[in-house]
């Protein structure tokens, strides 16, 4: 569930409570008004946490990227190389076993983790603008 839909449902069943119990008019329209700036003031918060979680990544990504040693920046890769090597092997039956459950697991979050990272990498820039954007304009 993406955190907007997450921070929207919170909010809909106090929509609705509002819808059915406050006769319509200015002071509906003042309530739905407050639990709109709640709303988004709560996806802010969202997204400034994301904003921090997304840098601590980037760092950590940095970090290793720019490491003293071949090892440390080029593990990544290299571990992504070897489950690739695996599932082709293990597609065409050349290992002498196969592959467990846990190992596909494995590999999914690994290449989930990987594909997310750089994805990060790519798009934190655009965030961190657009927060910056919505703080500028308040």
């Amino acid at each position: 569930m993406a955190w907007s839909e997450f921070v929207a449902g919170i909010f809909k069943p106090i929509a609705d409570v509002i819808e059915h119990i406050v006769p319509s008019g200015d002071a509906r329209l003042q309530i739905q008004q407050k639990l709109l700036e709640a709303q988004f003031s709560t996806a802010e918060k969202v997204m400034e946490y994301e904003k921090q979680l997304l840098d601590g990544q980037i760092k950590i990504i940095t970090a290793e990227a720019t490491g003293a040693s071949w090892l440390q920046r080029n593990w990544r890769p290299v571990t992504m190389l070897t489950f690739l090597a695996l599932v082709v092997l293990d597609a065409f039956g050349v290992l002498p076993f196969r592959l467990a459950g846990e190992a596909w697991t494995l590999l999914q979050i690994g290449l989930g983790g990987y594909v997310a990272g750089r994805s990060i990498e790519k798009v934190a820039p655009a965030i961190t603008s657009a927060i910056a954007a919505a703080k500028d304009k308040k």
